[in-house]
């Protein structure tokens, strides 16, 4: 009686044991997903969701990872931190995801930073810049140390673009005044916290300081306060808008450069949006479509127009890595473990199409943000020439030389 009831057991505890391997195992191999919550319908956010494709299906033409295919779920967040947020929960709870690239916007990933603490989800951001991303991560790691910023910090860029005033107006065009407009946004507090301490040490004297809110419409009385203080340039940090200013400094003949940062004028589609008042208008970058900043910029772009008719904007760029960055991180852990998978992450090396990528460790000011400088993500700098996104700066990259419009006036 004794016996029987042992062997019942021991066939009862086989199969049990069936029944829980049966799911494991069909769940080893289902898709590893990674979400992407995206701006879909804005200029900057469109190439999000493409970026991330074109790395998976490369990554399973090759035998996806640990035997499992990579699969890419795109939210459309409508540029709203609210609808980031219900998009993130679903992506956790409903649809499973082992990661999320999410959004250009610096408020959406400042909103999505405590969820991703909460439901212990690694989270990288393609394109915001804000430093309070980073410094959260830095003041409070074991709580959001699942966040990782993807994107130069405001920080880096404003460094970026003093180094390359420095070099092409300071140095090359003899300028000494600036006017500083940015837009009214988190990632340009710090970018502009930046400019008035830098653009000084590249030998530009600060004349004027211009915030504007991000639903200005009209430009006219903002550029006629900053030719009144005549400046020898004007230094952006715009994002959300780009086309109106840009349309109205066409339009309205203003004699003063433009230099900095215009998000939008980033993507391919500027000049068309623009009319060809984009002439004329440079920004910082990451990268451009021909141009390499590595070997791997000029295939991604190839491949981007080839899917998609157009050549990717600057988060197209950044997705892309991501999804490698991911990927890499799971294979290294041999698990979608989010512990693991940070514990990974920190230690990325990886070439992008953007440049060698790495993290800042834990210590470090700007905590899980991408390092900046020589050997590892430098930036560049182009102006729109002709129709075509002309890099201008580093002069080891450099296609062309600094062109302004006929209409603007400059100081010698």
């Amino acid at each position: 009686m004794r016996s029987s009831t042992l062997l019942g057991s021991a066939l009862l505890t086989s199969a049990l044991a069936l029944c829980l391997a049966a799911p494991a195992y069909a769940q080893s191999n289902d898709p590893i997903k990674i979400g992407v919550i995206a701006e879909v319908q804005s200029i900057a956010g469109a190439a999000t969701p493409g970026g991330a494709q074109i790395a998976a299906d490369e990554i399973n033409a090759k035998g996806g990872i640990l035997g499992r295919k990579i699969e890419i779920v795109t939210y459309d967040n409508k540029s709203s931190s609210a609808d980031s947020v219900r998009a993130f929960q679903r992506a956790v709870s409903e649809d499973k995801v082992s990661a999320v690239i999410a959004s250009y916007i610096s408020e959406v990933v400042l909103a999505l930073e405590p969820w991703a603490a909460r439901l212990k989800m690694p989270l990288i951001t393609p394109g915001a810049a804000s430093n309070e991303i980073t410094k959260a991560i830095h003041n409070d790691y074991e709580k959001n140390k699942y966040t990782f910023h993807g994107y130069l910090t405001s920080a880096a860029q404003a460094q970026l673009v003093c180094d390359a005033a420095k070099d092409l107006l300071v140095d090359k065009l003899k300028f000494k005044t600036v006017a500083i407009m940015s837009e009214d946004a988190a990632w340009t507090k710090p970018l502009d916290v930046g400019y008035e301490a830098c653009l000084p040490k590249a030998g530009l004297k600060v004349v004027e300081h211009v915030r504007f809110s991000p639903d200005t419409t009209d430009f006219t009385p903002i550029f006629n306060n900053i030719e009144a203080k005549k400046p020898d340039v004007i230094v952006t940090g715009i994002s959300h808008v780009g086309v109106q200013p840009t349309v109205q400094w066409k339009n309205q003949q203003v004699p003063v450069p433009m230099f900095g940062i215009s998000a939008q004028a980033l993507s391919p589609t500027f000049w068309k949006d623009t009319n060809g008042a984009a002439d004329g208008v440079p920004s910082l970058a990451v990268a451009t479509p021909d141009v390499a900043a590595t070997s791997k910029t000029k295939p991604f772009a190839a491949a981007f127009k080839a899917k998609f008719g157009t050549p990717p904007a600057y988060t197209g760029y950044t997705a892309y890595d991501e999804v490698y960055i991911i990927t890499d991180a799971i294979k290294r852990a041999g698990s979608t473990d989010p512990d693991k998978m940070v514990a990974e992450l920190e230690k990325t090396d990886f070439e992008g199409t953007i440049g060698k990528i790495q993290f800042y460790g834990k210590d470090d000011e700007f905590t899980h943000g991408i390092k900046s400088g020589p050997g590892a993500v430098t930036g560049l700098v182009f102006q729109w020439q002709d129709q075509k996104q002309v890099v201008v700066w580093p002069e080891k990259i450099a296609e062309g030389k600094l062109k302004f419009p006929n209409f603007v006036k400059l100081s010698q």
